[in-house]
Order: C-alpha cells, then sequence, then structure tokens
C-alpha cells in the first residue's frame, strides 16, 4: 500500500512553500500527499502581500473528509494563523487518533513576514505541541516559543530544546540553519538522548520554503515507516541537497525556492 502523508498548513501560490513546497517533498520521496489549507496567502518570492483566514469549521470540515477516507500514516503541521484553527486542528488530530505528527511551529516567512497571529502564540504551545510527536523550530522560533533569547551556543540550543520538551512533544528538533560557521548543526532532542546533526552549510541564494520542506520529510520518512531518528537524518539530507541544488534553478527574482526535485529532473531543466 502506498503511504500517504498529510500536510495541514497555509497556501503559497508561488509555490516555494507551504503544502506546495509540503506537496512537492512528499512526491520527491515518493510519497502520496494530501493536503488541508488553513490560509490563503498572496505571495511571491519576494515576500507575503496579504492574508486570507480559512474558517476554522471549514478546516474542520476538510480534516474530517480526510480522514473519514484516506489512510493517512503522518501529518505535518504548519501556518496556522489563528488560535481557533489551532484549536480545529489539536481536537481533529486527536478525534482522528493521529500520533505521527510533525509540528513546524511557523511564525516567520523567510522575508520576515508574520504568518503567526502574536495572541495564537500560546494556543499553540497549549494545544498543539502536547500532540506531536516531534517539533522543528528554527532558533528564532525556539526562542519565541520559551520568550528567551535566541541560541548562540549548542549548549543554549539543548537546553531551550529540553525546555520545549516541557510542552509535552516526544521530540524536539533545534534547527541550527540560522546559525554562523561552516557547518549547519541541528539538535534532536529526545526525553533520553540528544543526537547531533551536522552538515555543511550551504551558501545558497535561493532558500525558500527550507522549514516547510525539512518538516514534510520528516513526515514523508515516518510514513514510510522510518524510526523518528532516521526520518530526521533522512529529511536532512534531503534538504542539504535540495539546498545544494537550490541555484541551478531560477525563479522568480527574489528568494527562490529549494530544489525539491534535483535527484529527478533532467540537466536541461535547471538552468
Amino acid at each position: 500500500m502506498i503511504p500517504i502523508a498529510l500536510t495541514i498548513a497555509g497556501s503559497d501560490p508561488s509555490g516555494g512553500a507551504g503544502i506546495q513546497a509540503d506537496l512537492k517533498t512528499f512526491s520527491a520521496l515518493e510519497v502520496y500527499g494530501a493536503s488541508i489549507i488553513t490560509a490563503l496567502t498572496a505571495q511571491n518570492t519576494k515576500g507575503v502581500a496579504a492574508i486570507h483566514r480559512v474558517p476554522a469549521e471549514f478546516v474542520q470540515a476538510q480534516m474530517d473528509a480526510v480522514f473519514s477516507d484516506l489512510d493517512v500514516s503522518a501529518v505535518k503541521v504548519g501556518m496556522m494563523w489563528q488560535a481557533d484553527i489551532i484549536g480545529v486542528v489539536a481536537a481533529g488530530l486527536e478525534r482522528w487518533q493521529q500520533r505521527a505528527v510533525v509540528l513546524d511551529p511557523v511564525m516567520l516567512a523567510s522575508s520576515g513576514d508574520i504568518l503567526l497571529a502574536p495572541e495564537a502564540r500560546e494556543a499553540l504551545k497549549r494545544t498543539l505541541c502536547p500532540r506531536a510527536l516531534i517539533i522543528t523550530p528554527n532558533l528564532p522560533e525556539a526562542a519565541a516559543l520559551l520568550g528567551a533569547p535566541v541560541a548562540r551556543t549548542e549548549a543554549e540550543m539543548r537546553e531551550q530544546g529540553e525546555r520545549l520538551l516541557m510542552l509535552g512533544p516526544q521530540a524536539v528538533l533545534v534547527k541550527g540553519g540560522h546559525g554562523d560557521g561552516p557547518q549547519s548543526i541541528d539538535l534532536l532532542v529526545e526525553r533520553k538522548a540528544c543526537t547531533r546533526l551536522t552538515a555543511n552549510r550551504i551558501p545558497a541564494r535561493n532558500t525558500h520554503g527550507t522549514g516547510c520542506t525539512l518538516s514534510s520529510a520528516i513526515a514523508a520518512g515516518l510514513a514510510k515507516g522510518m524510526q523518528l531518528a532516521d526520518a530526521v537524518r533522512s529529511a536532512k539530507d534531503f534538504v542539504t541537497a535540495a539546498l545544494a541544488a537550490a541555484d541551478t534553478i531560477s525563479v522568480g527574482s527574489g528568494q527562490g525556492p529549494l530544489h525539491h526535485f534535483h535527484a529527478s529532473w533532467s540537466k536541461s531543466l535547471q538552468q
């Protein structure tokens, strides 16, 4: 049976982030992708111009339609935007007994535009984090969730990961992509372990949708039956390769997307 992963997130009409990046990632990793839209954005490679919320009751209707028919093996949760949508999503995950949940606590777009209303932050911590198998904050997101300064060392990253575990997830992936140095270092913090994941830092111009891609790649691995640590390692490898190939494609005039199909597109298309 084909593995199925579901993304619950916002839509990026330019295709670089949000559900579009998630579905591309699922396809590239040979997983069938389904999607539930929580918000519509008007954005491109240069920034976000507007956000239109999807009514919470319609998000619930989408969830019930998908879960009542598809055998979903893993769920990626991304942009939630407002507290009522967070509540509906959390209730739906519980109602449909979804446990392999990857929560990407999206707060800001790559351009710096706000993607989570400030008043919704507590709802995210209180209702969604406890239902996640893993949450995947970058350094600014981890700091924002904790009301703390941005971590500058691996020791501080681990300490913040351990504090985030207290919100209820089984694991926290503290992503070091916003850090400095020749290597991008992520820490997978679990209750009895901490795994250091490294990759050479890629000086790519096109990085739009990196966080969306990583979290959806983890969900794809879980949908295929991987153990969590293996799914995280595989996802980091995929994102690193997609970043390394990102500047071989030209999409838009701003910060372009990763190359999700770097392994399958012919070289004649990568110009």
